[in-house]
């Protein structure tokens, strides 16, 4: 049956990835014991936190992250979920594919009510091509005319898609920003350790300190490497099933039009 495909619930999906972000965070806690490497660097997960620091576990720069990180992942399964309906769509034989086939004016009409109530919101590349170009010929007799709503509507949906990943795009660069911040923070906490006025220097508990400031960069840049490579993937998709829409309506609709003399 011909039914409106809905997007999935976005609020919805980012509260799950958020409540599926804090049980990571909570799994890693309990498997991994305060102070050893892997905790310190996964969680900042200190077994002493150093002196003066604004973290008290588990409100630390890396659970920040964890979680920003499950919320891009849960905008990326909305995303992929759309670009698997939209290549599902394709293979729904939504016009006439037999080589001897051609269409007039008269056939349309049936095939525009098929197909007309399948897209709404900027999703349906497919169903929206083949209304648009219908109803633009019915109205011209043009092939020509069709052809030129057809290609700018192309245009017009492939920038619709490219905004639809700006959120993704910012929280790429949100990530490493959060990194680089938390590492100003702990090299600040480390030159705390240094006492001007002290015969000595504890000079092993400030590279410590040191090190362990550099991990909130570590584990941003990771991070946002995932994120921007399934962020690619998916967009790659998403994209090739608009170019596969758009082919596949010039190949069985745009070229088996014909106009009676």
């Amino acid at each position: 049956m011909n039914v409106l495909w809905y997007q999935p619930n976005r609020l919805l999906i980012l509260f799950i990835a958020l409540l599926l972000g804090a049980t990571f965070i909570g799994v890693l806690t309990l498997l991994l014991a305060p102070g050893t490497p892997a905790a310190q660097l996964l969680l900042d997960y200190q077994e002493t936190p150093l002196p003066s620091s604004p973290f008290v576990y588990p409100y630390t720069v890396q659970n920040l992250m964890h979680l920003i990180l499950f919320a891009g992942l849960g905008e990326i399964y909305c995303r992929w979920r759309t670009a698997v309906r939209e290549h599902a769509m394709l293979g729904e034989q939504m016009l006439p594919e037999a080589y001897e086939v051609v269409l007039q004016a008269h056939d349309l009409p049936a095939i525009r009510s098929r197909v007309a109530d399948r897209h709404a919101g900027g999703t349906g590349f497919l169903p929206s091509l083949v209304d648009l170009c219908i109803l633009q010929f019915l109205a011209s007799r043009s092939v020509d005319q069709t052809v030129t709503v057809m290609n700018s509507s192309l245009e017009l949906m492939a920038h619709r898609v490219d905004l639809r990943y700006a959120i993704l795009r910012y929280i790429a660069w949100l990530i490493p920003t959060i990194g680089f911040i938390g590492t100003i923070i702990g090299i600040s906490l480390a030159m705390a350790l240094i006492d001007p006025e002290a015969a000595s220097q504890d000079l092993g508990k400030i590279a410590q300190s040191l090190g362990i400031a550099f991990y909130t960069t570590l584990v941003a840049l990771v991070q946002s490497a995932i994120l921007v490579l399934l962020l690619n993937l998916v967009q790659a998709q998403e994209e090739l099933a608009l170019n596969q829409a758009g082919e596949y309506t010039l190949k069985n609709l745009i070229n088996r039009l014909y106009v009676a003399g």
